[in-house]
């Protein structure tokens, strides 16, 4: 087993404890845990929207990794597994995951992130799998970012693996599976990093400090958080576009009129809000933990779930997503916890 948690010590965010005080977070993500494991049909699937794509059964699995499961655990590492199984007889030749999703990069890019993430930690079998297919997947990701794109959407992705433009929250995603594929010990070139670091700090907004979606005031809450997390994990900590998304995260989040909860993709801006504030810790991240467990503990279903609407309309995805939002103070998953001066 990769033995990630000795880097717990190196990346110790600043002014941030290791785990929510509240029994009450403990408990909510226990109970979103349990709803996670009766929802997985046998083959690692679930019903509803996405159901059946490889990104929800990799969320899934990310979301029970974040509290410290890992592959072979008597409970929720039934639920790994099946993921993995799922995911790993899901794609084609190329070893591309998206054929089956609207979104065809988004799925490719979390089901690759979690075969970065969880490598090294399954059985032998397992692991000559994930051996045989990730090189592709990672080569996927690359490609479609080496496609010919015109200067504001150089570095970036999107939907489908040839589209000659990019968005930053396809590309987030993209680019956290490269981080934690290279941090790994995959071949991926320093240049395509850098490329995906340049593309988001073009997305950033330096009046107004969000980051948004393609050009404008697009998405600017749901998406700057993930400017912010995709920065601090490729090692540019504290950047001044970090730190000025951070400012205006803070200032609009909570706004009853126009914050988060009113947000199409809500559940996706929580997750990204979460990680990103939690990296730059100190008291941003405790005044928004603060009013995240508290709005949102309650708001979990009687049967451990949540649920969203439009595109978040499944209870699997926003669970997932909102798991992983609670559980990032326990710096389980490695992409999230590794030491980024690896590459100095």
């Amino acid at each position: 087993m990769r033995l990630h948690l000795l880097l717990l010590a190196a990346l110790a965010v600043r002014g941030v404890s290791a785990a929510p005080a509240e029994d009450r977070v403990d408990v909510a993500i226990e109970r979103g845990l349990e709803y996670l494991l009766n929802a997985q049909k046998p083959d690692g699937s679930f019903d509803g929207r996405n159901g059946d794509t490889t990104a929800l059964p990799a969320l899934a699995a990310m979301a029970c990794m974040a509290k410290g499961h890992v592959p072979g655990d008597a409970k929720y590492g039934r639920l790994i597994d099946r993921a993995l199984g799922y995911i790993l007889a899901n794609h084609d030749e190329d070893g591309y995951f998206g054929e089956k999703s609207n979104g065809k990069m988004y799925a490719h890019s979390i089901a690759t992130l979690l075969l970065t993430e969880v490598s090294g930690m399954v059985s032998a079998e397992r692991q000559a799998q994930i051996d045989e297919v990730l090189p592709k997947a990672i080569k996927v990701i690359l490609d479609a970012q080496n496609v010919k794109k015109d200067k504001g959407h150089d570095g970036g992705w999107r939907y489908t693996p040839k589209a000659n433009d990019s968005d930053t929250s396809c590309s987030g995603w993209a680019l956290m599976a490269l981080r934690s594929a290279r941090l790994n010990g995959a071949q991926v070139p320093p240049g395509a990093i850098s490329r995906a670091v340049a593309y988001m700090h073009r997305h950033h907004n330096a009046k107004e400090g969000y980051f948004s979606y393609q050009h404008g005031n697009q998405f600017t809450v749901t998406l700057s958080g993930a400017g912010i997390l995709c920065l601090e994990l490729c090692g540019r900590h504290e950047d001044p576009d970090s730190l000025s998304a951070a400012r205006y995260l803070m200032g609009v989040c909570r706004d009853p009129e126009k914050g988060m909860l009113k947000q199409e993709y809500k559940f996706y801006g929580m997750y990204y809000a979460s990680q990103g504030l939690f990296q730059l810790g100190g008291e941003r991240w405790k005044e928004f933990s603060d009013w995240m467990y508290s709005t949102w503990v309650p708001m979990q279903r009687a049967d451990g779930s949540w649920n969203g609407r439009g595109g978040e309309d499944s209870p699997v995805y926003a669970t997932s997503m909102m798991i992983l939002a609670f559980a990032v103070p326990y710096r389980q998953l490695p992409v999230y916890q590794r030491d980024e001066t690896v590459d100095e």
